[in-house]
């Protein structure tokens, strides 16, 4: 990839009028502390983890607005920095509307009228775009194309080492377990090639995180380690354990790895990824929004759009966001790629309720690649949310089957009991015992568990747990969602005085979160502040009033007591 040329400016989005200029100050959490595996939270992730060897873009259009920059303090005065939202309108769903029942055939002809349409478009701009990959194909060597041949500011090439043997269309294609056999079939007659260990790493790394199977980390981690033995300080290997180390919640160390390769290669797509997931990850905001700043600067393209879109969505800028997506939508042309934003618009549009929008855009996702699990859960909540538990239960069963992460299996649990049919309070109980299970497995395999542990066990597990889990995690970073999940465990254990601090922290950004209003209504309630327990509770209701099965029953009950 050639860097960009100091003369060339790219576009920028256009922004509606009236759409406030967003701050420099950044706020959030992203993948592993989302509901929503962007990877990548998902790509995701990171955090959310990008694509895995996404296919490099030249000269995109980038995605940043100009702004005017202020920074603000959160209402506890501590450990957070971000934007004010007085000058971002909430646009909120009013929550009076009656609620659509679509069954899961109307929502299976809604792919497949999404996918006839984009078919069309996307076979036009295959034939532009053909050309131009034929000509790129001749010009750049097999070995340069696994990871991308990248450029200094000179114009000097770096080629990758002899490991971009390996199809990267392979690797991109989808089929992951093929392409990691076919990495393990060279490296048997190569075993010496430094790059194929790292790719393999990488493609462990991306399997552990689509098929929720932590038990993949330790065979990333030997592969990464095996490739900086034979090549010390290499590019691919470094940002393989940056990747990992934020697939195990180890941030810190993600951001030392993701430093280590910017240092030889500024340009670095990955690196400068996975340096702004773990600087939102460790509540770094003012660095993270900076550094997704320089991003946009450097590597525009998707996996930068999307990470630059929540930081919007987290200081509660969603009509930023929401460009940002559809730009990176508009440049998409893998399936994966397609599916990716899509599934991150539709996750966007859920946050504020518009169940409408979140159901075309998972449709979106779906015509792409209808196996994508992140789209098919989104959906599942969407359907719940929109009144129909039948299309969400059998859905969300089918995502637990294949992804059973902690989020996902307490969705499910939830469904039944909120349908409370005989037999679904064991079934449910069943889903809360598996979310132990997986905590268990991910801690053996190196994975930091205790935001997942406190979130799961304050509801539906060991409340005494939840509380040593979040006060865990808030040891090692002040996050928005780290600030909730300790706020909802010490409510949970009685200790309503000490978790308003963290209610108040965890909404302090100016992010749209129903859940984390609920909360803090509930815990103003506790603490006998009823004023403020109706102004939370009815906002949370009123931005998204299908938040959770149980979350929204319980909000209604309470704000019908607060109000007495």
């Amino acid at each position: 990839m050639v860097a960009q040329d100091a003369g060339t400016r790219l576009l920028r989005p256009t922004v509606p009028t009236g759409v406030p200029r967003p701050s420099s100050g950044g706020c959030g959490c992203v993948g592993a502390d989302a509901q929503f595996p962007a990877p990548l939270k998902a790509e995701g992730t990171p955090g959310t983890p990008f694509l895995l060897a996404r296919p490099a873009r030249t000269h995109p259009p980038r995605c940043r607005p100009r702004r005017g920059t202020r920074s603000i303090t959160n209402e506890s005065g501590e450990g957070m920095s971000g934007s004010t939202t007085d000058s971002a309108p909430e646009s909120e769903h009013d929550g009076s509307s009656e609620t659509v029942e679509p069954s899961a055939q109307a929502g299976d002809e809604k792919v497949a009228a999404v996918r006839r349409v984009s078919e069309a478009g996307r076979r036009w701009r295959a034939a532009q775009l053909a050309g131009c990959a034929a000509l790129l194909a001749v010009a750049l060597t097999g070995g340069s194309i696994a990871f991308g041949a990248l450029r200094d500011s000179s114009g000097t090439a770096t080629v990758a080492s002899s490991s971009s043997a390996v199809s990267p269309g392979l690797m991109a294609s989808g089929d992951l377990d093929a392409g990691i056999k076919a990495i393990q079939a060279h490296l048997r007659s190569q075993p010496k090639d430094y790059g194929s260990w790292a790719t393999l790493g990488l493609a462990y790394v991306e399997q552990a995180r689509t098929k929720g199977d932590p038990s993949r980390y330790p065979q990333a981690e030997q592969a990464l380690k095996r490739s900086l033995e034979l090549e010390p300080d290499n590019e691919q290997a470094l940002s393989g354990r940056a990747a990992l180390a934020a697939a195990r919640h180890e941030f810190k160390d993600a951001l030392t790895y993701a430093d280590r390769v910017l240092k030889q290669n500024p340009y670095s797509e990955r690196a400068l990824s996975s340096r702004i997931d773990a600087l939102v990850e460790l509540g770094r905001y003012a660095e993270a929004s900076k550094a997704a700043d320089l991003a946009d600067e450097r590597r525009p393209g998707i996996p930068v759009f999307t990470r630059y879109a929540y930081v919007h969505e987290l200081r509660g800028d969603v009509r930023t966001a929401r460009v940002v997506l559809e730009q990176a939508l508009s440049t998409a042309t893998t399936p994966g790629d397609i599916a990716y934003v899509a599934s991150a618009l539709g996750q966007l549009a859920w946050n504020q309720g518009d169940y409408d929008t979140a159901l075309t855009d998972y449709a979106r996702a779906l015509a792409a690649d209808d196996s994508y699990l992140p789209a098919l859960e989104g959906r599942a909540r969407a359907q719940a949310a929109s009144g129909d538990r039948a299309a969400a239960i059998k859905g969300m069963e089918a995502v637990v089957a294949r992804y059973p992460l902690p989020g996902p299996l307490v969705a499910l649990g939830e469904l039944y009991e909120d349908r409370g049919a005989d037999g679904d309070k064991a079934r449910a109980d069943d889903q809360y015992a598996l979310v132990d299970a997986w905590t268990a497995l991910a801690r053996a395999n190196g994975v930091n568990a205790d935001l997942d542990t406190a979130m799961a066990a304050a509801d539906h597990g060991d409340k005494a747990a939840a509380l040593r889990a979040a006060r865990a995690e808030w040891a090692r970073r002040h996050t928005v969602h780290t600030a909730d999940a300790l706020a909802w465990a010490l409510h949970v254990n009685g200790r309503d005085k000490e978790a308003l601090p963290y209610a108040r922290q965890a909404t302090a950004t100016g992010y749209r979160n129903a859940s984390f209003r609920y909360h803090r209504g509930i815990i103003e309630l506790a603490t006998g502040d009823r004023k403020e327990a109706r102004s939370h509770l009815g906002s949370a209701l009123k931005l998204n009033p299908g938040f959770s099965p149980l979350g929204a029953r319980e909000a209604r009950k309470a704000l019908k007591e607060a109000s007495e």
